[in-house]
């Protein structure tokens, strides 16, 4: 394969996942136009596992994991709590 013929995304993606995965990334995603998230975690996910994860005293620390602001967070679980105390 010569690189240098190659348009600038796949090359930009040559050049960090090397001529292999530059491969699959064509066939899979040819013709398609492609947007990434802001966000590496689904915020839908990340609610579900805050809630698992909280204890009460460790909003700074689930912040700094998921990279969701404590306001975000306190959102998430008080709105749990609403569902709670309504049972």
């Amino acid at each position: 394969m010569d690189k240098d013929l190659l348009q600038e995304s796949y090359a930009q993606i040559y050049d960090l996942l090397g001529e292999e995965a530059m491969q699959k990334v064509f066939e899979l995603y040819r013709g398609r136009q492609i947007s990434f998230p802001m966000r590496l975690y689904d915020r839908n996910k990340v609610m579900h596992r805050i809630l698992k994860e909280y204890n009460g005293h460790n909003i700074s620390e689930l912040t700094h994991k998921y990279n969701y602001s404590q306001r975000w967070i306190r959102q998430v679980i008080n709105k749990e709590k609403g569902k709670s105390d309504a049972k």
